[in-house]
């Protein structure tokens, strides 16, 4: 009853505030066509170790609903946005195939990661068009809210790792992640001791939880598969909810040796990119957990079909954090995509609200992540609030060959 009241509010209301409104210009138009794509920088942003930007898109339409993403570096988010003026936004299928397919080259991780910028943005017009959340437009809410794990706990006072652990738990989130000891970079890494530093490290967390799969680690690809299995047999008995990247990611087949010789649960993902990146591990039975997020997949369109991908084969969701709009995208597409086991990253153990987003567009409590009822994301930008970098208002002077098969489906050229 709640949500149809909402949606007679949404698209009915009262004629005063209906006359000439976008949203009932988008409801009776036929077709909807973007206009501009502006690309704005995030102040303040400054992670060049994740080799990724956090810009924020707007996509415009003639109906005067305008759509946001997050992610993408300048360069491919203007070939990408030249490529789609004109377009049908509703076409989020097709446009997410002419961006990937409609060059020569395949694309880089770098362009499916403004591809997902784009892509989230697109949603968002959708939900705003026809007045719903985005996860009612994926088939509605399959729970009420995500579980959450800390990188770090940053309202705890304490100063060792335990108590931090402890002050994690005790805030409601489900596990509190640590990361090998070592690695500043300032000293040479010897892996025979840190190997044992982190075994030690381990058993004082667990035991600073109480154990019950309240803790996970991230080896960071930092060992080889020697020292790295040597880590996870000395956790089996410990049960961590997950260990993640065991090794380094680009022997994927090295992972068949790795599931042979340890039992603890096994996460994957956070370096890898749309479904092709992971489609052999997940078909191969050869981890437990994807930490495949968004924009980097390439966007809600992907990261849906890679949750139904992981679902057939029993693979969770563990999506690695990037940008706030990105974290409110991950909770729409994981409170209505799939059934599977889920649990979002939050570093610091809390959401980060930039001043050019509204407050509430994650909500946030006692270690949980509620889905957003409102349109689309639930995303308010101030333009005022972030830097411009450009604008595109005109279709690419180099379009590439399209061919489509005789059913109007896109065909690589």
């Amino acid at each position: 009853m709640q949500r149809r009241r909402f949606l007679q509010s949404a698209l009915i209301g009262s004629a005063a505030v209906l006359t000439g409104s976008p949203l009932l210009q988008a409801a009776n138009a036929p077709k909807l066509k973007i206009t501009r794509i502006r690309y704005y920088a995030a102040p303040g942003y400054t992670k060049p170790l994740f080799n990724q930007a956090r810009g924020i898109v707007e996509i415009e339409t003639d109906g005067g609903i305008t759509g946001i993403g997050e992610g993408g570096f300048k360069d491919v988010i203007e070939q990408c946005a030249q490529m789609i003026i004109g377009e049908d936004p509703f076409r989020i299928e097709h446009i997410w195939q002419d961006l990937y397919r409609g060059m020569f080259y395949p694309p880089g991780r770098e362009k499916i990661h403004a591809l997902g910028a784009l892509d989230m943005a697109l949603w968002d017009i959708k939900g705003k068009a026809l007045g719903v959340p985005v996860y009612e437009l994926l088939g509605g809410a399959s729970r009420d809210y995500v579980e959450c794990y800390a990188t770090g706990f940053a309202p705890s006072k304490a100063t060792t790792e335990e108590e931090r652990a402890r002050d994690c738990i005790a805030a409601g989130l489900r596990a509190y992640r640590i990361g090998p000891t070592g690695g500043d970079g300032k000293d040479p890494y010897d892996f025979y001791e840190n190997t044992k530093k982190t075994i030690d490290l381990c058993k004082r967390i667990d035991a600073a939880v109480g154990g019950g799969g309240k803790w996970a680690i991230d080896l960071h690809t930092r060992f080889d598969l020697t020292d790295g299995i040597k880590v996870c047999k000395a956790l089996e008995e410990l049960e961590p909810y997950f260990v993640e990247d065991i090794i380094r990611s680009e022997n994927q087949e090295l992972y068949q040796k790795v599931r042979q010789m340890t039992t603890v649960p096994i996460a994957v993902g956070e370096q890898f990119g749309d479904k092709w990146d992971t489609n052999f591990l997940i078909e191969q039975h050869l981890y437990d957990y994807s930490r495949v997020t968004i924009p980097n997949c390439g966007g809600i369109t992907e990261y849906k079909k890679l949750a139904s991908l992981c679902e057939t084969h029993y693979v969770g969701m563990v999506p690695h954090f990037t940008g706030p709009l990105s974290t409110a995208a991950l909770v729409h597409v994981l409170g209505a995509s799939s059934p599977a086991r889920a649990l979002m990253e939050l570093a610091g153990g809390q959401p980060e609200r930039p001043a050019y987003f509204n407050e509430d567009l994650l909500n946030f409590k006692n270690g949980k992540l509620y889905l957003n009822p409102s349109p689309g994301l639930g995303v308010k930008f101030d333009p005022k609030k972030a830097t411009f970098v450009s604008e595109i208002t005109a279709k690419t002077k180099y379009p590439h060959p399209i061919l489509k098969s005789p059913d109007g489906s896109y065909h690589n050229w």
